[in-house]
């Protein structure tokens, strides 16, 4: 049967798909346009499926705070290209959409199902790579970023109140955490075996120096105490020296913050986003 142009590009436009694979999937079809945009459908998932495999390591970081909870999610694609597409954008935000209607926490297979369409039209890998929900309870600032490159975001909620100093001090956290990306929160959070292999590194650097081979043990230990506790400052968050103000930790911070607020404040919430990662 005769296909008519005004159907293959009808179905183009519908589908996404090449005009002659529009063509094609017409005539096997009969013409019947709904049967050709599913057949077109079929193989466009049976080509993602072989795709699957391909690195996706671009890709955006989408926020949005709907009520007294904060969605975050990470949309991960193979090319910087894809990234900056107004579709692979659009998708974002319907993602975050069916996360707020769905009250979902995790990525789901709600969300896994919406980039079937655009994977198929954009033929590159896409992936949900994570889902995180925050819940800001009462009485308490929280604040989010996202870095201009999509790439880097934070969350950071504070307890204890809601006045509009601790609000900005929530944001400056944020933007904290995006500048210097700390590895840790609080000293609490340093995994013994990464102390310990830093402990190691720094003693074979002390046995290497000449200097220190006159030096009694007792002072090599506190030289060693010392070492060990900068490089916690300098990889704990709250230890670092804070983003507006290199005088103070972050920590020292949250106490001047809390006087001026006239509260006690303490984090909720301290959350690094960083693409891939």
């Amino acid at each position: 049967m005769e296909i008519k142009a005004s159907d293959v590009k009808e179905l183009r436009e519908a589908t996404g798909a090449g005009l002659m694979e529009c063509k094609k999937a017409l005539t096997e079809c009969n013409g019947d346009k709904a049967e050709a945009a599913k057949l077109l459908k079929e193989k466009g998932l049976a080509a993602v499926e072989k795709r699957a495999e391909r690195a996706t390591s671009e890709g955006r970081i989408f926020v949005r705070q709907n009520g007294n909870k904060i969605a975050f999610i990470e949309l991960t694609c193979e090319t910087d290209f894809v990234a900056k597409n107004a579709d692979f954008i659009a998708l974002g935000e319907k993602l975050l959409d069916v996360t707020f209607e769905k009250n979902l926490t995790e990525v789901s297979d709600e969300h896994k199902k919406l980039l079937e369409d655009l994977q198929i039209k954009i033929r590159e890998n896409m992936a949900v790579k994570s889902v995180n929900v925050f819940e800001v309870p009462a009485g308490c600032a929280a604040a989010t970023y996202v870095h201009s490159d999509f790439k880097t975001g934070a969350c950071v909620i504070v307890k204890g109140s809601d006045a509009d100093v601790v609000k900005q001090f929530a944001y400056d956290c944020c933007l904290h955490l995006a500048a210097f990306t700390p590895e840790y929160i609080t000293k609490e959070d340093v995994p013994e075996s990464f102390i310990n292999e830093q402990k190691d590194i720094f003693k074979a650097q002390m046995d290497n120096d000449p200097k220190m081979a006159s030096k009694p043990d007792n002072v090599k230990e506190g030289i060693l105490a010392g070492k060990i506790k900068k490089l916690l400052a300098e990889n704990c968050f709250v230890d670092q020296m804070f983003v507006k103000d290199d005088k103070v930790s972050v920590a020292t911070k949250l106490g001047q913050v809390g006087k001026e607020a006239g509260a006690e404040l303490a984090f909720a919430t301290t959350k690094l986003f960083v693409l891939g990662k």
